[in-house]
């Protein structure tokens, strides 16, 4: 089955709430691997947002206090993150793994960051781009790095308000496949994250054509 890491251009990009979409289009199951501040876990918020029956959220395997970047974060509790410790979880379902940040967030003081965890799974990336005056510099950043590395992508999610033009020229440049567009709604509840998981999946089943 499939394995799709979610990652996005920055911290406030909207992962979790794209992760949520992608587990209820694809009934697939959940795995936050790291989790910096352990007030409101992503796994909680998912697992309100999705209606399914088949899902399964799996526990972090690292959870700290502090939010803060993972590598602080685990160097304020005492450990330090082993990227060879990063096993996935058992499932014969589709996978849908959330990230911390974007791909060049460290995890160690060994110089590995988010991207070396994407290439540790061999997962496909669904990368989150929120439009912003900058965004399309942090978008074409990104999408540099994910070449430069030789990863693997699903394709785009664009979150929170569009840009026509913006959207148009990051399509254009990457080559990526615009899986879906998710509005700035007012309300984030089950049945908006059902409408857009509906929506979702058929862009997914065109994109495997």
């Amino acid at each position: 089955m499939g394995k799709y890491f979610i990652t996005a251009i920055g911290t406030d990009s909207g992962k979790t709430l794209i992760s949520a979409i992608v587990t209820e289009a694809l009934q697939a199951d959940y795995w936050k691997p790291m989790q910096s501040g352990d007030s409101q876990r992503d796994a909680d918020t998912v697992a309100s947002l999705i209606s399914n029956d088949y899902s399964l959220i799996y526990p972090e395997k690292y959870l700290f206090k502090t939010p803060v970047s993972p590598h602080w974060a685990a160097e304020i509790d005492g450990i330090e993150i082993n990227i060879n410790e990063l096993v996935i979880p058992e499932t014969e379902n589709n996978l849908v793994i959330e990230g911390a940040g974007g791909l060049l967030v460290p995890i160690n003081y060994q110089n590995q960051f988010i991207a070396d965890v994407i290439a540790h799974f061999d997962a496909e990336i669904v990368l989150v781009s929120n439009l912003y005056l900058g965004s399309i510099n942090h978008t074409l950043l990104t999408i540099n790095e994910i070449n430069r590395r030789g990863l693997k992508v699903k394709g785009i999610i664009f979150n929170g308000p569009a840009n026509v033009n913006s959207e148009e020229y990051i399509l254009k440049y990457s080559g990526y496949k615009c899986l879906l567009k998710v509005n700035q709604e007012v309300e984030i509840n089950q049945a908006i994250v059902k409408q857009y998981a509906i929506k979702l999946m058929a862009n997914w089943h065109n994109d495997e054509e």
